[in-house]
């Protein structure tokens, strides 16, 4: 600052204003401080500044599995916030390991974030309790906490389930798969309660729900439930199949038209979160829509007013999931 100042001709106290209050600097002034800025490369220390002040320029969000474009798409939601007050996202991907998300805790913890936003492996991990015990505000996405320890945004997923498995027994079916795993992610077991619910519902019983369990909510894993569902004897073989996600969904599709059964003749199948390649798909995907977007959008809006504003109060935002008929479902 005092190289700048000095090629400027000014004062390193009007630099500093150029920085950081540059209303109080004529248009003039403020236009030779930038031009001597760039002629000599000056960058200001971000680290050392926000240590000055004592706040962070940047929140964070650690998501569940970066190769889900349903995170991607919340991510979006959240940058949208940021960047209209002027802050930076960090994005960290735990890749749905416990203890990658607990390293990425510490580290941003260090870092001093503004705030962290999150879609735990586990919502009731005590490292988010000792995030916000150090004074680093969290808000939980995609995810329900008990106790209102701290804000969170979701979508009411054991209803998603419901309309999903709903959905199917409306148009006849009687066997019904659902699709998915690990149990230990929330938002499969709450899926798979609610579409058990909608057989209850029906008067069946929840353990008609033929359960195909997967390690991952991914495509590969899709497939390899699509060729155990092949491999069932036809007779008890599910004529439908509810998934956890759409890229189990589509996993499942692809399976199918592999070993020639027809979607949806065959097997109708639902998937959930209607990202985009759902309606893309080469039969267009049914799928529960969550609003993935507006997810990210009011998880930062919730994170910058805690960050900001000594009258906060935790919220708990659920959003209400809706059914998008295409043709992997239709009429029997």
């Amino acid at each position: 600052m005092k190289d700048v100042a000095a090629a400027a001709g000014v004062s390193v106290g009007t630099v500093s204003n150029v920085l950081n209050r540059p209303e109080r600097v004529s248009g003039r002034t403020r236009a030779k401080v930038q031009q001597a800025m760039r002629e000599l490369g000056f960058v200001r220390n971000e680290s050392a500044r926000q240590l000055r002040a004592g706040q962070s320029r940047v929140l964070a969000y650690v998501m569940l599995d970066a190769t889900n474009p349903f995170f991607t798409d919340v991510a979006q939601g959240i940058e949208d916030v940021a960047e209209a007050v002027d802050l930076a996202v960090f994005i960290c991907n735990s890749d749905q390991r416990a203890e990658r998300e607990r390293s990425y805790l510490t580290r941003l913890k260090e870092q001093r974030v503004q705030g962290v936003l999150i879609t735990p492996v586990d919502p009731q991990d005590p490292a988010l309790d000792d995030l916000a015990l150090h004074g680093t505000p969290v808000v939980i996405v995609d995810r329900t906490v008990a106790g209102g320890r701290c804000c969170s945004v979701a979508v009411d997923d054991v209803l998603g389930g419901r309309l999903a498995a709903d959905h199917l027994l409306d148009l006849g079916h009687e066997r019904i798969a659902f699709v998915g795993g690990p149990e230990r992610i929330g938002q499969v077991r709450d899926r798979r309660e609610g579409a058990g619910h909608a057989l209850v519902a029906a008067g069946r019983s929840r353990e008609d729900l033929v359960v195909v369990e997967t390690e991952a909510l991914t495509v590969a894993e899709g497939r390899g439930a699509g060729a155990r569902i092949a491999g069932m004897a036809r007779r008890t073989r599910p004529t439908a199949a509810v998934c956890a996600n759409d890229l189990l969904a589509l996993g499942l599709l692809q399976e199918c038209v592999s070993l020639g059964i027809s979607v949806p003749d065959d097997l109708a199948i639902v998937g959930y979160d209607d990202i985009d390649f759902a309606a893309a798909a080469a039969v267009p995907l049914t799928s529960v829509r969550q609003p993935r977007r507006q997810l990210g959008r009011t998880a930062a809006e919730l994170l910058i007013d805690e960050a900001t504003n000594p009258y906060h109060r935790h919220q708990q935002v659920l959003f209400t999931p809706e059914l998008v008929a295409r043709a992997t479902t239709r009429q029997r």
